[in-house]
């Protein structure tokens, strides 16, 4: 899926949708929801988001829970944070072009 602006970094399509996510920080489970999702990342909306490149790991509160590792890549103070999917094993990656999907025909 090509971006949607020509000037944009990104590879892939940003969806918007309203998702919980709990990030799991070490010990602790930080909750946030997704802004927007694409097959290779997501914004969460989160008022005290991580740093550039912090690494977590992120389940995505649907039917059938979706658990990705991810790097911050982008951060918004106070707002958020657009985050990459890590290492997508193929399962997870089946699961998220089906929940893409679902969003392309709403």
């Amino acid at each position: 899926m090509p971006s949607a602006r020509p000037s944009d970094r990104r590879s892939f399509t940003r969806y918007p949708c309203r998702i919980d996510v709990a990030i799991g920080w070490g010990s602790n489970i930080l909750n946030g929801v997704t802004r927007d999702i694409a097959l290779s990342g997501m914004f969460i909306e989160i008022s005290e988001p991580l740093w550039m490149r912090a690494e977590f790991t992120a389940r995505l509160a649907i039917e059938e829970p979706i658990e990705v590792d991810c790097i911050v890549r982008r951060v918004e103070p106070g707002k958020g944070m657009g985050v990459e999917f890590k290492d997508l094993p193929e399962a997870e990656r089946e699961q998220l072009e089906l929940l893409v999907r679902s969003l392309t025909t709403k």
